[in-house]
């Protein structure tokens, strides 16, 4: 196990690249001036050109690529063409706010798709089966703007249940954070339980109707047994993938939910540096919710060979 984990986080290593080379050239060419953002439109040209020359723009695309990626390799994103701070440093800030966000959503997902898939799977062809298969349907089909909305004006505005918007640290007010992330977490955990829970249906499905499941229970188990310990686990292979490129998405910055309830998240970071036009913060969302949907699919890689022991089996060990 320990060597597929090694060998699957090398093959990060080119994909982070190619990743790094896209995201640097797409962010260099877009129009706009780096220099007479930071300097305004008063500026001279004197003075443009040596901020240019300071921050390296009069220099072909490949060295500067070069040197931006070994800062990079250093820890050293740059600087906010907005506020003048490390680009790293404001994305430690805001990072653990959307990863939060990201594992509440998680949390809601699980608690609504799992017991849902696999009850609809179980009663096949029932009233509970139609009526969660409806409910999916809707989960997936509304928008997340219109249902972050709907629920603001439900239980905040008119039912004076939870605070319409804001973010607390936990460590500051860890009962009022929570009511805080309540709404973001239902938008974003409804659609990915909706997700999760068809395909969890499916998969259950397969699984219940295999010889294997068929000997189990021509043997006696009791239908609790059968479920968690042996329908479960082989059931879960299609949802880890799921769950796990979800969970990437997420944690690069859930930008209409992050907007709509003002979290300070990387997802609200990535609007307001793209309406600034402040590129250095810009390459650094992008360069990390591209780094977190890699060790995302890494994660669902382990994953899988750790519920399934025959897809480790099968990595070439020359």
């Amino acid at each position: 196990m320990t060597r597929y984990f090694f060998r699957r986080l090398l093959l990060t290593i080119p994909v982070l690249f190619f990743v790094s080379l896209i995201v640097f050239s797409l962010i260099a060419l877009i129009p706009g001036d780096p220099a007479r953002i930071m300097l305004g439109e008063e500026a001279s040209p004197e003075a443009l050109a040596v901020l240019r020359k300071q921050m390296g723009l009069d220099r072909p695309l490949i060295v500067r690529y070069a040197i931006w990626m070994g800062h990079v390799l250093r820890g050293d994103l740059g600087r906010s063409v907005r506020d003048g701070r490390p680009v790293l440093d404001t994305l430690l800030l805001k990072i653990p706010v959307t990863a939060e966000l990201a594992v509440t959503s998680l949390l809601v997902a699980w608690v609504i798709a799992i017991p849902a898939g696999v009850l609809a799977a179980w009663k096949r062809r029932t009233v509970i089966d139609y009526g969660a298969t409806t409910v999916a349907l809707a989960g997936i089909s509304i928008p997340n703007f219109w249902l972050g909305i709907m629920l603001i004006y439900l239980l905040a505005v008119n039912a004076r249940l939870l605070p319409p918007s804001g973010y607390v640290e936990p460590w500051v007010d860890l009962g009022r954070n929570l009511k805080l992330m309540v709404m973001p977490s239902i938008v974003l955990g409804t659609g990915l339980a909706a997700l999760v829970m068809r395909l969890l249906r499916s998969s259950m499905i397969e699984v219940l109707s295999s010889d294997y499941i068929r000997t189990a229970r021509a043997k006696g188990l009791a239908d609790q047994v059968l479920l968690v310990r042996h329908a479960m686990k082989n059931a879960m292979i299609p949802v880890a993938t799921i769950m796990g490129l979800q969970l990437g998405g997420l944690l690069g910055g859930a930008v209409i939910t992050e907007s709509i309830f003002a979290v300070p998240g990387v997802g609200r970071l990535a609007i307001e540096s793209i309406l600034t036009r402040d590129y250095p913060m810009v390459q650094g969302v992008v360069l990390f919710a591209a780094l977190a949907v890699v060790l995302a699919n890494l994660l669902v890689d382990v994953t899988y060979a750790f519920l399934d022991p025959r897809i480790r089996l099968e990595e070439p060990t020359g």
